[in-house]
């Protein structure tokens, strides 16, 4: 999928759950297109388009399905659909994250909030600086890539 294709898709989810939960979508664009290789990663296939574990309670957005891609690895949490996927990070992101979600609409600052928060996970190899950097590259493309309204 080109970034266009992907932007294309997923931005009226993000936008609808950005709205919802007052988080810019372009920085919500990035961190999915990060999280699951621009729609293409296996946990997309499960509608989890932001790598969130299978961990916490049943929600409105997540209804306690759970897929685990290799054996003795982490469970994740599998989706209805695409809509709710975007609406549970934003979720998160709000709940947890509220000093990110408010930077939300300073994509440079968002990026560095949420690249030193507990939702990067350097265990799993992340490395915090390169994904600040990557985040503020990918929201400065995507923005370019959204429609513009008329």
């Amino acid at each position: 999928m080109t970034k266009q294709d992907f932007v294309n898709k997923f931005y009226p989810a993000a936008k609808a759950a950005g709205a919802e939960f007052n988080i810019n979508p372009v920085v919500i664009l990035a961190q999915a297109a990060i999280e699951s290789g621009w729609g293409e990663s296996k946990l997309s296939t499960y509608n989890n388009f932001f790598g969130i574990t299978a961990y916490g309670r049943i929600n409105n957005y997540w209804h306690g399905g759970k897929i685990q891609l290799a054996e003795g690895g982490l469970t994740f949490r599998r989706y209805d659909t695409m809509e709710n996927s975007f609406m549970d990070y934003c979720r998160l992101i709000r709940g947890s994250y509220r000093t990110s979600a408010d930077l939300s609409f300073h994509p440079a600052a968002f990026a560095k909030s949420i690249a030193y928060s507990k939702y990067i996970s350097e265990v799993n190899g992340d490395n915090r600086a390169s994904y600040q950097i990557l985040m503020e590259k990918l929201s400065a493309s995507i923005a370019t890539l959204i429609p513009k309204q008329h």
